[in-house]
């Protein structure tokens, strides 16, 4: 609606997992070599944690891009609400295996082949579980029993757990599996400084340049998102739209103030 207004090309503010949009604050550049040295090192388990909305998911999208189709094969777990068997059937289709038993250990036993089958071509299986801290606690016991797929020198299963800041203490919780945490890491929200480069970042991934906020605008978006990626989106989406219907030059804190009062 508002992209000619602006001389933008993309709306810089959607809130979806666009890895071309990723932001890398220092936080996420470490997390994201964190997980890539975890997956090429063959480290069994990742834990990958965050404030809601911090840029989780959109980081998990980033990291399969720079795992080789030809070295990983990989499982995206986005609803992992499941009991242990539906899990296991859910792993095995994210790897494009349709298994016709429910029988639980037919399907570990499907798993399993697939992942040796994987070995033998050089390829490590990676599953990577987002909003883990939906996780059955039945199934983290079964989570814990697949990183038990193991050779003497190294682990058959990868594993990625995501989730918000509560699933730490679920994972504390637990400890058969929190044990078999190798590598974890907490993503925090964006600071001052961080928040007045990412809002640029993402209109020049969008196709403009120019400065189109006042530092005063930013500060008033840092102030009222608190620096979550997410409430900036929505923050900048809805200035560009009201500055588009005012017919203005540049966002200013004004125009900040009144998206807060009118929507949030």
């Amino acid at each position: 609606m508002y992209l000619e207004y602006w001389g933008l090309q993309k709306y810089p503010f959607e809130n979806v997992p666009d890895p071309e949009f990723m932001y890398y604050s220092p936080e996420h550049e470490e997390a994201l070599f964190r997980l890539v040295y975890a997956a090429k090192r063959n480290k069994g388990a990742f834990l990958l944690t965050g404030e809601i909305g911090c840029g989780k998911t959109t980081l998990s999208r980033v990291f399969i891009q720079q795992l080789s189709d030809a070295e990983f094969d990989i499982g995206l777990i986005t609803n992992p609400s499941l009991e242990p068997t539906d899990f296991i059937k859910e792993a095995l289709y994210q790897v494009g295996i349709t298994p016709q038993s429910n029988s639980k250990q037919e399907l570990l036993n499907l798993l399993n082949n697939h992942m040796l089958e994987n070995m033998k071509n050089n390829k490590s299986t990676l599953f990577i579980i987002d909003e883990a801290q939906l996780i059955h606690r039945e199934t983290f016991e079964e989570i814990r029993l697949l990183l038990n797929f193991q050779l003497n020198d190294r682990y058959l299963l990868n594993l990625v757990l995501i989730g918000q800041p509560e699933l730490r203490d679920m994972i504390r919780g637990f400890q058969p599996l929190d044990q078999r945490i190798a590598i974890r890491y907490h993503l925090n929200s964006l600071n001052m400084e961080e928040t007045k480069k990412y809002i640029p970042f993402r209109l020049e991934k969008a196709g403009q340049t120019r400065e189109m906020f006042t530092q005063a605008a930013m500060d008033e978006i840092y102030a009222y998102s608190e620096g979550v990626p997410r409430k900036i989106n929505n923050i900048c989406d809805l200035a560009l739209l009201i500055g588009f219907s005012m017919k203005i030059e540049k966002i200013d804190a004004d125009v900040i103030k009144k998206v807060v009062k009118d929507t949030l």
